[in-house]
């Protein structure tokens, strides 16, 4: 188990009777409090910036920029923020575009409260969790270079080519805490520790040449 004492959650989802109900579950376990909801990705964005938020719980469809898009943004601009996508999507692809765009999760609507309770331990553990129902669709390994991001192959591409973090920072007009926690995800996403380690699965992966 994570050793802080509150997850910060933010809602995301476009129908207000569904927060509400998310909120009511969320809250009855004492080490969650959801400190922020949103309808669109105009006012998700707005409270990541304002508010301490150590996951958001995001529903793939919204209105506007949906929520694999917004996920994509999320990730560039705080990605020290967990993303848990929930949906009533079951469908692979929708799982693997919401991968792609750095989820570290994906739980179905339909799914008992026990399971989006595990979903978000699970995810602020430092863990991946699909709902039991998709484990069959995602039965094929995943190639490691599909988890990353676009922004986190610029990084990685930078850390590989030996730049410190003020430097990537500099260049990709970043916060330095941006860039640490890009390369801790990329890491975590690959399995990989070390520099050299990381250069090699760049030079494997051709993301440097």
């Amino acid at each position: 188990m994570y050793n802080q004492p509150y997850v910060h959650i933010l809602l995301i989802d476009d129908h207000p009777l569904v927060r509400d109900g998310l909120r009511s579950r969320l809250e009855s376990v004492p080490r969650f409090t959801v400190v922020a909801e949103a309808g669109n990705a105009e006012e998700a964005l707005r409270h990541a910036e304002s508010n301490t938020i150590d996951l958001a719980l995001m529903d793939v469809s919204l209105g506007g920029m949906n929520g694999i898009e917004l996920t994509g943004r999320f990730n560039t601009l705080f990605p020290e923020i967990a993303i848990l996508m929930l949906s009533m999507h079951d469908k692979a692809e929708y799982v693997m575009q919401a991968v792609q765009a750095g989820a570290r999760g994906y739980v179905l609507k339909d799914a008992p409260a026990a399971d989006i309770i595990a979903a978000i331990d699970t995810v602020m553990s430092g863990g991946i969790y699909y709902s039991a129902g998709l484990a069959r669709q995602l039965a094929q390994p995943i190639p490691p270079a599909t988890l990353l991001t676009p922004r986190e192959k610029e990084v990685l591409h930078s850390i590989a080519t030996g730049k410190s973090n003020k430097h990537i920072a500099r260049e990709l007009n970043l916060s330095v805490r941006t860039v640490e926690t890009h390369r801790q995800n990329i890491k975590r996403k690959l399995g990989i520790e070390g520099q050299a380690d990381l250069i090699r699965f760049a030079l494997e992966q051709t993301i440097i040449k």
